[in-house]
């Protein structure tokens, strides 16, 4: 399809109060990516519990949490797919995929079938959610992208919260932590008969419905986009995923190990302060997306990894109860707000036939080295020198993030996908891109 004829129909299809199919699209893209957060923060929560019954020390623990981590990279071929089999189709088999997996993961006789089944949720549940991110940028305004991209983010803070709320509860239950991967299957039931009056993105029909355009793409090999023009670009978001993936998440996944270890504090304790920082700073993570439409996506950028490299210092230095609190919802907001920036950037920076092929090749497949790698580092590190001194390190990776956010990436708030996607193909410059 001609770009002039793809420009039209994104504006045509581009009114900016939500339509009754886009207000229960929302819903159900949020209920998705709900269960990212949730599966997430099971793993943080239950970390100790685990190591404890499958009788790994805190270097093991490490690589567990790497090799579970490793499903997030397998996305990619997941992912890359729905440039070819469509949207729709990608996310009811992602859905499909959780839920079998989480549903496995609690009747998991041993650690090595409990990882293999983590790691297969970890690859549907990233491979849903990148889904319904380019769901949302395809499918909203221009205006409110950034919006609808931070509320659905969002959700996966909420599905965290409502986890750290009910695993002290469900750890007193005769199946103990199995309970929370048993019952973290039960929703996503529902989402996968909602998701029966879902349709194709309206970009994606269009350009699909285009043989003689989409045909040679389909042929096209995995490598196929690194012999285009976005190539650099696709590398560059690689590199920024990675970084951020080294950084805020492992306070997160690791924090309960150092509240104990290194601070007094009980298990109901430990669990009580994420539980907190979870509920006070959820709310305000609804707002990221909101920031990004207003002030723009580097300035937003800018305050939220600054935000990021406070939380951590914070978090993994203090001991006074209030000033470690506040440290803790800093990550809590500072951890979604990354992602709903780089999301933004992702979506908004390539054209409708590659943008889930580059999804996948900047944030699945080179992107979460990042999230494999750390968690061995920081297991091996805090096996020799502990846990707070592993974390400490980890606040360096926001500022490197925020360093090639500002040097390389151009401003995208307000504009077309189709506008955005040619900042590449015109070799415009970041400081061109921000005019």
């Amino acid at each position: 399809m001609p770009p002039d004829a793809i420009q039209s129909l994104a504006v045509s299809a581009a009114p900016q109060s939500l339509t009754a199919y886009q207000k229960r699209l929302y819903v159900l893209l949020s209920v998705a990516t709900f269960f990212e957060g949730y599966d997430f923060m099971a793993l943080a929560q239950l970390l100790p519990n685990l190591r404890g019954e499958l009788g790994l020390g805190r270097e093991q623990g490490g690589w567990l949490v790497s090799v579970i981590n490793l499903g997030t990279m397998l996305a990619y071929f997941l992912v890359r797919l729905a440039d070819h089999w469509g949207r729709k189709k990608l996310l009811g088999i992602t859905i499909i995929g959780y839920t079998v997996s989480s549903l496995v993961s609690g009747l998991a006789p041993g650690v090595v079938s409990f990882a293999l089944a983590q790691l297969l949720a970890r690859m549907f549940l990233i491979a849903e959610w990148a889904v319904a991110i380019v769901y949302a940028a395809e499918e909203f305004p221009a205006a409110r992208r950034g919006m609808v991209i931070g509320v659905i983010q969002a959700s996966a803070s909420l599905g965290a919260i409502v986890c750290s709320a009910v695993v002290p509860l469900l750890l007193r239950t005769t199946l103990g932590w199995r309970s929370v991967y048993l019952l973290g299957a039960l929703p996503l039931l529902l989402v996968a008969l909602l998701r029966r009056n879902l349709r194709e993105t309206a970009r994606f029909a269009a350009w699909s419905s285009d043989t003689i355009e989409r045909q040679p793409l389909v042929q096209q090999s995995f490598l196929a986009i690194l012999r285009t023009p976005y190539r650099s670009r696709v590398l560059l978001m690689a590199v920024i995923w990675g970084l951020s993936y080294c950084g805020i998440g492992n306070v997160i996944t690791f924090w309960k190990e150092l509240a104990l270890s290194a601070r007094g504090l009980s298990d109901s304790q430990a669990g009580l302060l994420i539980s907190m920082a979870a509920v006070l700073g959820m709310p305000l993570t609804y707002f990221v997306g909101k920031l990004l439409d207003r002030v723009g996506r580097r300035r937003g950028a800018a305050l939220i990894l600054l935000g990021a490299t406070l939380g951590v210092l914070g978090s993994a230095s203090l001991a006074h109860r209030a000033l470690l609190l506040a440290s803790l919802v800093l990550c809590v907001i500072t951890v979604t707000g990354q992602q709903v920036v780089l999301n933004a950037f992702t979506a908004e920076l390539f054209p409708t036939e590659l943008r889930s092929s580059a999804f996948a090749w900047s944030n699945n497949l080179l992107g979460r080295i990042g999230m494999v790698v750390s968690p061995a580092l920081v297991g091996i590190i805090a096996e020799r020198a502990g846990y707070v001194v592993a974390l400490q390190g980890i606040a360096v990776f926001p500022l490197l993030t925020l360093l090639l956010v500002l040097i390389a990436l151009p401003e995208t708030r307000g504009k077309e996908l189709e506008e955005t996607a040619q900042l590449v193909q015109t070799g415009l410059s970041a400081s061109e891109g921000i005019k």
